[in-house]
């Protein structure tokens, strides 16, 4: 739906269906949310639904993972578009636990769509798989940065670096949920950002921060 085309009323309404789905699908994923439901949380009704998602939950669920996709980044805000000194990494590291563990979420958003997403539509999986490749594009341009300034190895694979990172964020939340503690989401990252430390320089590696 062209979102210019609706009253600011209605662009907030439609934004509130929106995250309240995406509180459902991460409580119950994409199978345990209906229209139903939707409709229950949000108090809408189902001529409401189709107004502002004409094509129903497909429609719905590629919003959704489009709108978590953005605040996902948005929360890494401003670090994300720095990460070119270990200081920066942990002020990093600290907001993203913070977003996750903060907000309650025990999983991440976009992680918790991909596992679903290929089976049951191809558009909503090549948007997942977008902003996974903007987020994994944007830590791998902080460490690219590390590499310009000689603090990381110039044989480094900083895309390689990043995936291991995305691969320990998800892993650690999977532990966490269970757990309801973010100290499996804490170790996992701290783990990754050592191995960070490992490909140093051997001129800086006496200097980094532990």
């Amino acid at each position: 739906m062209d979102d210019t085309k609706i009253t600011a009323r209605g662009r907030a309404t439609r934004q509130r269906i929106i995250e309240a789905t995406g509180e459902q699908i991460l409580a119950s994923g994409i199978g345990g949310t209906t229209l139903d439901t939707v409709r229950a949380a949000t108090l809408t009704s189902k001529s409401q639904l189709f107004h502002y998602f004409p094509g129903g939950k497909t429609e719905l669920v590629r919003e959704v993972a489009l709108w978590e996709g953005q605040q996902l980044l948005a929360a890494q805000e401003p670090e994300i578009h720095d990460l070119s000194t270990y200081e920066s990494w942990e002020r990093w590291r600290a907001g993203l636990v913070d977003y996750y563990i903060g907000l309650g979420r025990w999983a991440c958003p976009i992680g918790s769509l991909a596992t679903q997403a290929a089976m049951l539509d191809p558009e909503l999986e090549a948007t997942i798989a977008a902003s996974m490749r903007q987020w994994r594009d944007a830590l791998a341009s902080g460490i690219e940065r590390m590499r310009a300034s000689g603090l990381v190895d110039p044989a480094a694979d900083a895309r390689k670096l990043a995936v291991s990172i995305l691969a320990a964020i998800q892993g650690g939340l999977v532990l966490s949920q269970p757990e309801r503690a973010a100290w499996p989401l804490e170790a996992a990252l701290d783990t990754v950002l050592d191995a960070l430390h490992r490909v140093a320089l051997p001129s800086s590696a006496s200097s980094l921060p532990r």
